[in-house]
């Protein structure tokens, strides 16, 4: 009887012992459970997938951690337990390059990071958290059609128009006897008297064409018809040397009617102008080709405008311009373009652009320096973007495209000339309505980047495992030890085949 007692109050004993660890146990679970709950889990705006417990630093990028969310921490805990996600590969927290099977130790010692099937693109897509986006300050704007123009400025200098430009020369010798025009810049008329010229050559020529217009009418009766024909001829050929000398036809004909020889010859003006250039002097001996005035017609000018290679595209002949004066301002003068040089100046890389102006008054001076205003033809209905959304990296030109939630894809497009306002015609790779990134595509194309590494990296390393299993099949047994074989074997064999060879020493 006593015996049984004694079991009794062993037994209470034992249960009451069992009932409070068990208390205690879930006491500590609970508290446990409670502390992680209140430490909360932190993540990197920039990073995402790096989900640590506790504040600090990005392992990545270096940035301070920011709390999770309850439903993202209790989500992000689901995530981690692996039960609803599957993970592709594991990475350096350092180098994103560097990805593995397993977990394990980065080539730095440090802790790799697990990146999920929902974490991963196709392609070169980039997914970034939305809050990201709105921290990283992603702008976004819409492919529009519109018409499309370009309204170009240049520095013009005015010119003389090459085509209204006259040389006064002398096709005899002689001296000048007396100057009309007798200064560099004078206005002068069409037939204006210049100078007078005195020519030995031209006084005997006179006299010959006398003799000869007077044997004419003297054997202009003769029955030989030979006599008359030579006469004919004589007077024809004095005739003509006057006129190859440029002697007036009044003076030819001054000459006949009055049969006096003129000792000089006046030179006229052969159009309206101002002499820009002069080289007669008076009592000056010259000869046969000597450059007396030059005179240019100034009632249209040229203007020599310099554009950028880029520019000439958007010009062409007739198209209307403006110009207005820095001593003028608010009168605006109108021409048009009137040729294109075919060849770039290798010193100061533009091209020229000849502008024809009217200049009735002679405001227009050659020399002075204009602004010019060269309205170019617009494009009705051109697919237009920002030209800060295009990414030129030399290679290829690319915008990224918004697709909402986060995504952005990079795509290249082929772009056109740039116009006002900071827009570039789109000539292929988009459509009206998309929306595309004009800040921080930079970043984004970084990270597209790094996506399209990393996919090259799985294929070649599945690519190397595919062959490893192929070259293991084809292997013939027996003739080497393939790499399934076991450690433990390979190291018998070794060793067998080295005792051998000592006990053959």
């Amino acid at each position: 009887m006593r015996t049984s007692n004694k079991i009794m109050t062993l037994i209470l004993g034992l249960g009451m012992t069992l009932f409070l660890l068990s208390c205690s146990t879930a006491n500590s679970d609970s508290n446990h459970a409670n502390s992680a709950e209140a430490a909360g889990l932190y993540t990197c705006g920039m990073h995402p997938e790096v989900i640590l417990e506790g504040p600090g630093q990005c392992p990545i990028c270096g940035m301070n951690l920011t709390p999770m969310k309850t439903n993202i921490t209790s989500k992000a805990a689901t995530q981690q337990s692996g039960s609803e996600r599957k993970i592709l590969y594991w990475q350096a927290p350092m180098d994103p390059t560097e990805i593995y099977d397993e977990p394990g130790k980065s080539k730095m010692g440090m802790d790799l990071i697990a990146v999920y099937d929902d974490q991963s693109n196709s392609g070169s897509e980039v997914s970034i958290d939305p809050n990201t986006v709105q921290n990283m300050g992603v702008r976004t704007a819409t492919v529009k059609r519109q018409a499309f123009s370009r309204n170009i400025r240049a520095l013009g200098k005015v010119d003389y128009n090459e085509e209204n430009i006259f040389e006064v020369s002398s096709k005899i010798s002689g001296w000048i006897e007396k100057l009309h025009v007798d200064y560099t810049g004078k206005p002068v008329r069409k037939g204006q008297a210049l100078l007078e010229l005195y020519s030995p050559d031209l006084v005997t020529t006179q006299q010959e064409y006398l003799l000869a217009l007077k044997n004419k009418e003297l054997i202009s009766n003769s029955s030989f018809a030979s006599i008359r024909d030579g006469a004919e001829s004589l007077l024809a050929s004095t005739r003509q040397r006057l006129t190859y000398w440029d002697i007036p036809e009044k003076e030819i004909l001054r000459l006949e009617e009055e049969g006096v020889v003129s000792k000089t010859i006046t030179f006229e003006s052969p159009a309206d102008g101002v002499v820009i250039h002069k080289n007669a002097v008076e009592g000056k001996h010259i000869m046969a080709g000597s450059s007396l005035y030059r005179i240019a017609d100034l009632s249209t000018v040229w203007v020599m405008a310099s554009l950028y290679d880029n520019e000439v595209p958007w010009v062409e002949v007739g198209q209307t311009v403006e110009m207005e004066l820095s001593y003028a301002p608010g009168k605006i003068l109108k021409g048009k373009v009137a040729y294109i040089y075919p060849y770039l100046n290798e010193k100061a890389r533009d091209v020229k652009v000849r502008l024809v102006f009217p200049n009735p008054d002679l405001m227009l001076k050659p020399g002075m320096y204009t602004n010019v205003n060269i309205n170019t033809q617009s494009i009705p209905d051109a697919l237009v973007i920002p030209s800060e959304a295009v990414i030129r990296s030399g290679e290829r030109i690319l915008v990224f495209i918004a697709k909402g939630d986060g995504r952005f894809e990079p795509r290249p497009i082929r772009v056109g000339q740039e116009g006002d306002n900071g827009e570039v015609l789109v000539l292929a790779g988009l459509t009206e309505g998309e929306q595309i990134v004009t800040s921080a595509q930079f970043l984004l194309d970084s990270e597209s980047r790094l996506q399209e590494a990393i996919q090259k990296m799985l294929m070649e390393k599945a690519s190397a495992k595919a062959e490893m299993k192929d070259d293991k099949i084809q292997i013939p047994s027996g003739s080497m030890k393939t790499l399934e074989q076991p450690m433990g074997e390979m190291t018998n064999d070794n060793e067998s085949s080295e005792n051998a060879m000592s006990h053959n020493h």
